[in-house]
């Protein structure tokens, strides 16, 4: 499949050199993908404004590398939610990558979601469901062995607005920019960093920070008082 007949050249090979900086291997089926979601966002961004980026080039940086920094991060986890996703970053791009794992993408945004069904059908992404919700109000049947989060709020908001939703054993997994050492220590007391890795996004400048969290066990998830 290869939709991406559109864009300027030169962004599927910058796309893969990328990848491989950050140790992650792209397929041809991988790149042919990613480079059609791009194509359809760069087309429904000119009328629907899902992304304030509208360089394709800087969005093969900012929106498909800097989610692909994830992949190295999932470990064994297979149930993933990505919490205010937007237009699918970075859930559709890892579920390109992850058949076998399970995302669910949840924005409250109309456009958004609307853009990601479109995007779903066009991809034949068939591990991927799409909720159009505020997140205080998702209730799913089955919780999730990883909640992750890119640019969704502070970290005490993430935790306490998704504890629902997390599995027992499950964790957080939030991209950051600079080392949030304020956030961390308004964390409720319940919950724990249990790792922060420096991300170095090709063509991205800055910092940029992955936190996994852990809450303590026993507690079902219930919201505490810091």
């Amino acid at each position: 499949m290869s939709m991406a007949t559109s864009l300027p050249t030169g962004l599927r090979p910058r796309l893969v050199r990328g990848a491989a900086q950050m140790n992650v291997e792209l397929s041809d089926q991988h790149s042919d993908l990613l480079m059609s979601y791009l194509e359809l966002l760069h087309k429904w961004n000119k009328a629907y404004n899902l992304t304030a980026i509208r360089e394709p080039s800087v969005m093969v940086d900012l929106h498909l590398l800097d989610s692909l920094a994830v992949q190295p991060h999932l470990g064994d986890a297979t149930h993933i939610l990505d919490v205010g996703t937007g237009p699918g970053l970075p859930g559709m791009v890892l579920a390109i990558l992850n058949p076998q794992r399970h995302f669910t993408l949840l924005d409250s945004n109309g456009k958004k979601t609307r853009f990601m069904f479109q995007a779903r059908t066009s991809l034949g992404l068939e591990n991927v469901t799409i909720v159009n919700d505020r997140v205080e109000a998702y209730h799913p049947e089955v919780p999730f062995d990883m909640i992750a989060s890119r640019a969704f709020a502070s970290l005490s908001d993430m935790v306490i607005w998704c504890r629902h939703l997390l599995a027992p054993q499950g964790c957080y997994l939030a991209m950051k920019g600079q080392y949030p050492q304020e956030e961390l220590e308004a964390l409720p007391a319940d919950v724990t960093l249990a790792s922060a890795a420096i991300i170095e996004v090709p063509g991205v400048e800055g910092q940029r920070h992955l936190l996994r969290l852990v809450a303590a066990p026993g507690d079902d998830h219930v919201p505490t008082d810091q």
